[in-house]
C-alpha cells in the first residue's frame, strides 16, 4: 500500500506529519527515524513492535496482519490528534500487513518534540491509539495448530 506521505524531504518544514503508511513490505527503522528529524526537536522517541514467539501462554509460530481499506485514513486521524495534543515537531508511523515471522518488525512509530518528556508521551499516545483505533487485525498461528484473530493490531 502507498504511504500518505512518502517523501519526507519534499514536505514543507512546518508539516509535522512526515510519514504515514501501511505496507506489505519490510519496514525500515532508519526511514522512520530520518522522517522525524528536526533541528528544533530536543527529544525523539521511537517505538518498534516486533512479532514475539508467545502470547497468552501459547507458542506463536507466525502471524498475519490485514487491514480495512480505511486504515490509512484512520491512521492519519490518529496522527493528527497526537499533533494537536502535543508540541510535535515531526511524526511518523508505519504498520506492516501480510504474513510475518517471529522477530519481524510489525510497526514503527516515532515522534520528535522540543523536550524528551513530550516526545515519550506523544509516542506512547500514537502507538496506543494506533493499536486501538486503526482497523488492522492480527491472525496468530500457534505451534499446537490453533489460531486466533485479535481485534486491532
Amino acid at each position: 500500500m502507498a504511504a500518505l506521505y512518502d517523501h519526507p524531504g519534499e514536505l514543507a518544514a512546518d508539516e509535522p506529519i512526515r510519514l504515514l503508511a501501511i505496507r506489505d513490505t519490510p519496514l525500515s527503522l532508519d526511514e522512520v527515524f530520518r522522517a522525524v528529524g528536526d533541528d528544533a526537536a530536543g527529544g525523539t522517541a521511537l517505538f518498534v513492535g516486533t512479532v514475539r514467539n508467545h502470547d497468552g501462554g501459547a507458542d506463536v509460530d507466525a502471524l498475519g496482519y490485514s487491514s480495512h481499506p480505511t486504515a490509512e485514513t484512520e491512521l492519519r486521524r490518529v496522527a493528527e490528534k497526537v499533533v494537536a495534543d502535543f508540541p510535535v515537531r515531526a511524526l511518523a508511523a508505519v504498520h506492516r500487513v501480510g504474513d510475518l515471522a517471529v522477530g519481524d518488525v510489525a510497526v514503527v512509530v516515532a515522534v520528535s518534540c522540543p523536550h524528551r518528556a513530550e516526545a515519550f508521551a506523544a509516542c506512547r499516545k500514537l502507538i496506543d491509539d494506533l493499536k486501538h483505533e486503526v482497523p488492522i487485525w492480527k491472525h496468530q498461528r500457534f505451534s499446537d495448530g490453533t489460531e486466533e484473530w485479535v481485534g486491532s493490531c
